[in-house]
């Protein structure tokens, strides 16, 4: 999630621990306590470029890392609010800010290691995207109200607002996923794989990308809130599998790095269309119609021994954002 949703969050929680008359710094601590897992961000290693994306929602994210997280925060702004606040009632706020932190990660697409260092399974629900700005909205308007208002009514209708949109996005997933297996199923595909995700900043229109056979496929799929479903035919592209595609590289550093990128993406690699070298994510594009990846990794086969480029291969273009709306709107993008 982003970090405004996540401050946001982690004041709600600690708001429900605080007195109504004093909300200022327990809203403070809330909020950077909420934000502080994401300081993982800053942790590189020169020269391995994949790192950074291993490390993202992992130790950090933990459930078993909170009360030690939240130590840390508290003990930052023991130092700040000594004079005020009591260490406990500091680690308090933080541990419910810090505490919120794994399940607003958990409710996006990109997977997160709430179980590290038992299983390094990326759990993803899927429902909200990782930025919402009808969500986001809704809680900074209710939180603000509470802190100004210092009134616990407002923090009660921020919390039914979050539930309330955590819901709907259950429910749209769940149609979006139905609507995908109608779609394979009159195609004769069997489905081996699949991941269903809301595009950025909505519930409406929906990302559906299945593994059949030895092949891709990628769908847009409106599910609107008062309308019909409508589904956007998108593209299908060869299915990459490293021990079978790069078998000859077997032991390099180079085949050593694909597996890692294709832990990381859950198998769903394809070959970037325009760029030979590029091996991309199939779950994300910059539409849901696409299987041009918004990121991948350069398998450079003349340096096998190098670890692998990571790149980003965003297409803000006039007619990627025209197709974008179209379909959000549910429009026949065909016609405009």
């Amino acid at each position: 999630m982003d970090p405004i949703t996540h401050g946001l969050t982690g004041t709600m929680a600690a708001l429900a621990f605080s007195d109504d008359k004093d909300n200022k710094r327990p809203a403070l601590i809330g909020a950077a306590a909420a934000i502080l897992p994401d300081i993982e961000a800053f942790i590189q290693a020169p020269g391995d470029p994949l790192f950074n994306l291993e490390i993202h929602r992992q130790f950090t994210h933990s459930l078993i890392f909170i009360p030690f997280g939240a130590l840390v925060a508290a003990a930052i702004f023991w130092l700040i609010f000594r004079r005020h606040i009591s260490f406990l009632s500091i680690y308090l706020f933080s541990i419910a800010g810090y505490s919120t932190h794994w399940f607003m990660d958990l409710i996006t697409s990109y997977g997160t290691e709430i179980l590290w260092p038992f299983l390094d399974t990326r759990f993803a629900l899927n429902i909200v995207s990782v930025v919402d700005p009808v969500i986001t909205t809704g809680l900074l308007v209710f939180t603000v109200l509470t802190i100004v208002k210092s009134h616990s009514g407002f923090l009660r209708i921020s919390w039914i607002w979050l539930i309330f949109f955590l819901l709907v996005g259950w429910v749209q997933n769940n149609r979006a996923e139905s609507e995908m297996i109608d779609l394979a199923e009159s195609r004769g595909h069997e489905v081996d794989k699949f991941v269903v995700k809301p595009t950025i900043g909505n519930q409406l229109l929906w990302r559906a990308t299945y593994i059949s056979g030895d092949r891709i496929y990628t769908d847009g799929i409106r599910t609107g809130i008062f309308s019909d479903i409508k589904a956007y035919e998108g593209e299908s592209e060869p299915l990459i599998v490293v021990e079978e595609d790069f078998q000859t590289f077997y032991g390099t550093t180079l085949y050593h790095d694909l597996k890692r990128f294709s832990r990381l993406s859950d198998g769903f690699l394809v070959r970037h269309p325009n760029r030979p070298l590029v091996i991309g994510d199939a779950a994300y594009s910059m539409l849901p119609t696409s299987l041009i990846p918004l990121w991948g990794v350069e398998a450079d086969t003349t340096q096998p021994d190098s670890h692998l480029s990571f790149n980003y291969y965003r297409d803000t273009s006039e007619e990627i954002r025209h197709s974008f709306s179209g379909m959000l709107l549910g429009q026949n993008i065909s016609e405009n």
